[in-house]
């Protein structure tokens, strides 16, 4: 296994995925709603710390998986433990961690009731996005891809707005039905690959093209509909709508790069000859999604739909990026998956400090908050430059460099 650098010291992705779900567990010996909020606090500000441990020992001139740890999981069929990260998922595991402590600020005095069950929430969520990141086995990845749907359903659905319950199953039925095909084409995989589910040995394969063609719409399927890509995006506007300030910080920083993720870990390296076979139709299609997002969100008056659309513009950028099959395209995609997550988390934390206050989401009632919140105005300010690629934010670097891509490929389009 040469595409391993195999850790023989402190399993620290273990401690990464163990902790939160430990500390869910041990939550139910706080009896105290504050010390609650303070022990989920302190459980996932420990897990951003350890996750700068992976900064200092990554090794930025190899592209192979490091900090891998591999155990046997279960024998017959051959499923492993099998962890690891790559210059890709360092990225999201780091954000996913620095976001989660945030999630929880936000909800300390927002979130009144089951205080406990929203906390564990939360980490059985932290656990399972972190563990999506890292897997290295694709049934562990399979099982951590759909735990997430869980904690998420009952964080919109307990916690959410009036139409939670619409929003929830509209939420669980859409990626569930994604996933679905998705696991079909592990199993295929798995025989096709000397019974392993080990997904390093799996990509730049020679499968036939019908194989590949298959394949490609399966992991087309399960992806877009995560990222979310037009035309299978309508269940991100409401669940983003209804869910709690966390919720749609954490829908919208991690759950939505894990579809980006998808599609660069999985549907390039296993399916490639299918993929320059559908990419003029998922370029299309990415573009279609950058103008009707854009112009959606021109019509809304709710905050959070607004970002809702307009994140759908953004994510058409990522898969745009993505697909243009260069090196300048597919840098500022990973770019601007992350900064997208920060953008955009911060949007949601600004807009639920106003809903707080307002009780309101709508644009007017927050008309006149810089007299009262300058500060707190010239932070939602800089965020909502970002958003737009303003020059000299994060996200006009990740955006220019898509765009880039993008015309080199036109060029020279047959």
């Amino acid at each position: 296994m040469d595409q391993l650098i195999v850790n023989t010291g402190f399993p620290i992705l273990s401690a990464l995925l163990f902790l939160p779900l430990l500390a869910a567990g041990m939550l139910f010996l706080i009896k105290s709603e504050t010390g609650q909020k303070w022990f989920t606090l302190i459980a996932t500000g420990l897990t951003a710390l350890m996750a700068l441990k992976l900064i200092w020992g990554f090794d930025r001139a190899s592209s192979a998986y490091q900090f891998a740890e591999l155990h046997s999981w279960i024998d017959a069929p051959k499923i492993q433990y099998a962890l690891g990260v790559d210059g890709i998922s360092i990225l999201l595991v780091l954000m996913t961690a620095f976001i989660m402590p945030f999630c929880v600020l936000v909800s300390w005095t927002y979130i009144k009731d089951r205080i406990r069950t929203y906390m564990i929430c939360l980490l059985l969520m932290e656990t399972a996005m972190l563990g999506v990141f890292m897997a290295l086995d694709f049934v562990l990845f399979y099982v951590l891809w759909e735990a997430m749907l869980i904690p998420m359903y009952l964080l919109i659905g307990i916690w959410g707005g009036p139409r939670r319950i619409y929003a929830s199953v509209k939420f669980f039925l859409y990626t569930l039905t994604g996933s679905i095909l998705l696991l079909v084409a592990i199993i295929w995989l798995y025989t096709a690959n000397n019974y392993s589910f080990f997904i390093p040995d799996m990509a730049w394969q020679h499968y036939s093209m019908t194989a590949q063609t298959c394949l490609f719409v399966a992991f087309f399927l399960a992806f877009a509909i995560k990222v979310p890509m037009f035309p299978f995006h309508t269940w991100l506007p409401a669940a983003h709508v209804e869910a709690p300030t966390a919720g749609s910080v954490i829908l919208a920083s991690i759950l939505l790069k894990m579809g980006a993720y998808g599609f660069l870990r999985f549907a390039l390296p296993i399916t490639p000859d299918a993929t320059l076979q559908f990419l003029p139709y998922v370029l299309a299609l990415s573009i279609a999604g950058i103008i009707y997002g854009g112009f959606t969100a021109l019509a809304q008056n709710d905050m959070k739909k607004l970002i809702a659309y307009s994140s759908v513009g953004h994510m058409g950028f990522v898969t745009l990026g993505i697909f243009v099959l260069n090196q300048e395209g597919i840098e500022g995609a990973i770019l601007q998956m992350i900064n997208h997550g920060i953008t955009t988390g911060a949007l949601f934390l600004c807009i639920g400090m106003i809903y707080e206050r307002t009780h309101s989401r709508e644009l007017l009632s927050a008309t006149g908050v810089g007299k009262v919140m300058p500060v707190f105005v010239t932070f939602l300010t800089f965020f909502g430059l970002s958003s737009f690629a303003f020059p000299g934010t994060n996200s006009f670097v990740g955006e220019f460099m898509i765009l880039a891509g993008t015309f080199k490929i036109i060029l020279v389009w047959p």
